[in-house]
Order: C-alpha cells, then sequence, then structure tokens
C-alpha cells in the first residue's frame, strides 16, 4: 500500500476518521456525493479493532501501533471495496496543553479598514506568544477580538479602528509525541489531512450551535483517558485530558473480585452497573459465567466498586470546571461519549457528582446499512469524518461558486500538510 496514490471524482469523494485509542482503533469511512450542486454525506464503512502499542493516547510502541493500525486500514478497505488513501487524525494524550493567549496588531493603513490579512497578522502574533520549547501548536482557535474599546466581536474584517486585538485557546501537544504518531500513519502508506484534538471531533458529532452558545462540555470517557472540552458563546473554550478512564475500572473490579483483568472487563461490560442503590446483596454473579473461577460475590458489590471509580472521575471533571469557574454554570450540560458512556447508571452519577444536566451524547442519522455508527464510541471517529465533509463542501464552494459558506472551526496555522511533513524531515 506504501507509495501508491489514488484518485476519485469529484462527485465520490472518500473522507475517513480515524480514532486511535489506548483499547481499540475505530475507524469511520464517509463518502462526499455531489450531484446537481447538491452535496450529501452517506457512511459507508465503521469499524474497530483491538489497539496495541498506545497508552493514555501516546504512541509507546511503533511497530506495535503500526500493526494495529494495518489491520484496521486493510479491514476497512476490505469492508468499503475501495483503497483509503488519507485520513483525518483525532490527537489526544495527556501531552495535550490548552492555554488562552492573547494578540495585538495595529491597522496602519490610512483607511483603518480591517482586511483578512490584519486578522492573519493578529493571530500569528497570538500564536508567537503562546509555544514553549519542544511543543506544536495543533489549533489556534479565536474566540473574540476587540477592536479599539469594541469588544466581543466574532468578525472584525470590514470594521475600522487602529488596534485590532484576538483573544484565541491555543491547543497544543509534544513535538515528539506528535512526530510518533504521524510516522506510525505514514508507515502504513496513507496521508493525513488534519491533525484534530479528539473531543472537537466528538463536539462536531454530538452537539449544535445552540448548545455551542450557551455553554456546554463534551466528556469522552476513553480506556485510559477522560477527555474535556468546554464551549461557550459558540466557540472552544477549555480543553483537558485527565489521566484515568474505564480501565481504571477493570482494575479496580480485578482486585475487588480476585481474579483476572479479562473475567473483570467480561463482568463490567456484561453486568456492570453505576448505581449499587438498585441492587439487593442478595443478588449475585459467579465469575464462572465471565469465565473466571468459582466464586460468587453480590450485585451490589460489584456496583459499589465502578461507582467509586466513576463519582471520581465526575469529581476530577469537576474540578476542572471549577478552575475555569464554570462548575454548576454550563446551561446546556454534559454530553458523554466514548465506551466508558455506556455504563448503565453512569448519567445519574454524573448529574450528582457535576449539579449540571448530564446526557448520553446522540450522533446525528445519515445514509447508512452499517448499524453501529450510532454507537456513541465512534463519535470522534464520526465527528472526523463530518468534519472532513465540511472542509471538503468549503473547497467546492470557493472553487464552483455554489452552497452555503461552511462554518468551520478556524485553525490559523500553516498549511497542516506541510507541517505534518516538516515533522517527519
Amino acid at each position: 500500500m506504501a507509495g501508491q496514490r489514488y484518485f476519485y471524482t469529484m462527485n465520490e469523494v472518500i473522507l475517513t476518521g480515524l480514532d486511535i485509542g489506548s483499547s481499540m482503533i475505530r475507524i469511520v469511512v464517509g463518502q462526499a456525493v455531489q450531484k446537481d450542486n447538491v452535496s450529501q454525506l452517506n457512511v459507508i464503512g465503521v469499524v474497530e479493532v483491538p489497539s496495541q502499542g498506545v497508552s493514555k493516547g501516546s504512541v509507546v510502541s511503533i511497530e506495535d501501533a503500526v500493526s494495529s493500525l494495518s489491520a484496521a486500514i486493510e479491514k476497512a478497505e476490505r469492508m468499503i471495496g475501495l483503497p483509503i488513501k488519507d485520513l483525518w487524525v483525532a490527537i489526544s494524550g495527556t501531552h495535550i496543553k490548552s492555554q488562552e493567549s492573547l494578540g495585538v496588531v495595529a491597522i496602519s493603513r490610512a483607511t483603518g479598514e480591517i482586511q483578512d490579512s490584519d486578522v492573519e497578522r493578529v493571530i500569528d502574533q497570538a500564536r508567537s506568544t503562546a509555544v514553549p520549547v519542544n511543543y506544536e501548536i495543533i489549533h489556534i482557535i479565536p474566540r473574540s477580538f476587540s477592536v479599539d474599546n469594541q469588544t466581543d466581536i466574532k468578525d472584525p474584517v470590514g470594521m475600522s479602528g487602529i488596534k485590532l486585538e484576538v483573544s484565541t485557546q491555543v491547543i497544543r501537544g509534544l513535538s515528539p509525541q506528535i512526530k510518533n504518531l504521524t510516522r506510525c500513519i505514514h508507515r502504513v502508506g496513507v496521508d493525513i489531512n488534519d491533525l484534530i484534538l479528539s473531543n472537537l471531533a466528538a463536539a462536531e458529532a454530538v452537539l449544535t450551535d445552540r448548545q455551542k452558545e450557551v455553554g456546554v462540555a463534551v466528556i469522552d470517557i476513553g480506556a485510559t483517558t477522560t477527555n474535556l472540552v468546554v464551549f461557550e458563546d459558540g466557540e472552544l473554550y477549555y480543553a483537558s485530558i485527565l489521566p484515568i478512564g474505564s480501565n481504571h475500572i477493570t482494575s479496580d473490579l480485578a482486585i475487588g473480585l480476585r481474579t483476572s483483568l479479562e473475567v473483570a472487563e467480561r463482568v463490567k461490560i456484561d453486568a456492570g452497573h453505576c448505581l449499587s442503590k438498585n441492587f439487593d446483596k442478595k443478588e449475585e454473579i459467579n465469575l464462572q459465567d465471565f469465565g473466571g473461577d468459582d466464586q460468587a460475590f453480590s450485585k451490589k458489590f460489584v456496583a459499589e466498586i465502578i461507582e467509586a471509580r466513576t463519582e471520581e472521575i465526575f469529581q476530577k471533571v469537576d474540578e476542572e470546571l471549577q478552575r475555569i469557574h464554570r462548575s454548576g454554570l454550563l446551561p446546556a450540560g454534559i454530553m458523554l461519549v466514548g465506551g466508558g458512556a455506556k455504563l448503565p447508571g453512569i448519567v445519574e452519577v454524573g448529574r450528582r457528582k457535576t449539579m449540571l444536566p448530564v446526557s448520553i451524547g446522540t450522533l446525528p442519522k445519515f445514509n447508512t446499512a452499517v448499524d453501529r455508527v450510532s454507537d456513541v464510541s465512534f463519535a470522534t471517529a464520526l465527528g472526523l469524518v463530518m468534519w472532513g465533509y465540511q472542509a471538503h463542501n468549503q473547497t467546492l464552494n470557493k472553487r464552483y461558486g455554489f452552497g452555503n459558506k461552511i462554518q468551520i472551526i478556524k485553525d490559523a496555522a500553516a498549511k497542516v500538510k506541510d507541517w505534518i511533513k516538516g515533522l517527519m524531515s
């Protein structure tokens, strides 16, 4: 597969989202179909394979990660009957950091009219003050602009003034970690269209513009990390990645039930519940039914173990919200995605610990014969496809002059493909 190039017609563009997790690699393949100046996205493939060589969102073994990734891409190609040439890739990991950065520039032209070039300059100025040594910017997202004494401006182009300021949210990651991820993907012979923070992609799939405007959080509970993003006034307000996930629940069960991790994982998936109050001590499970020894435990005891760790996850989330003064203050509440979000009773625990409305994210409907695309564990991979679809439509709008202008989260970094190739040099 390495070194081959594939081409598709304008009317049939393949868009592939890749979510490399610590326990699973998930791929969603979409097809953008253009007919009579109307664009439509169909989902034609959904793939999930076990992940190796990845821990807490970071590559720890390139050979193992390449092997898992190669198996996932081959499986996706067999499913759709087409080659995959490029990917929209989610990036995560505890090395990802989020911070606010400000930029200020003067408008020197006589008319004082602000142009696109001025917006680019002020964002570049914000970027130049926000990158520590050994870090790379993944996204720089303008939150609001100020022109002279007028604040909270969304789009300053065309306005007049002598000073332009911008408040941005900068998402950055460790250069070596980014380089390891991109190297793995290039090793299997595919290109990278863009690297997207995983929770930004998930938010693309489960949030409405209204929710982003009034204030909302998306929590992606993965195997070894819990990813948090907060939106307010229509833009990203905060992002954080916590080093705790559903695998910690499995470990707790293995210790509490004195059994193997494999048996504990089956107990969690098949008999796990987050609310111990729902069970009587007389209700029991036998580990023999889950591939373990002949040992009986009450369902209440199992739920108590799961509930304690789930409460800790939401406690840490609330501590992050307290840090940005948004604890209990997000009108649209919290949307849960990821494999860990499927535990029964988790919504009630989340409401109790955060004092916010909590619900499981709902993925949009597409023309598809693949039922699994509605599973919240695929929210990130599906969001990547939707991200690519919007970028594809935006390109068509510029090239052919039809359709509505697509609003996408603004990324003021240099062309991503050139940047990624620079990492590989």
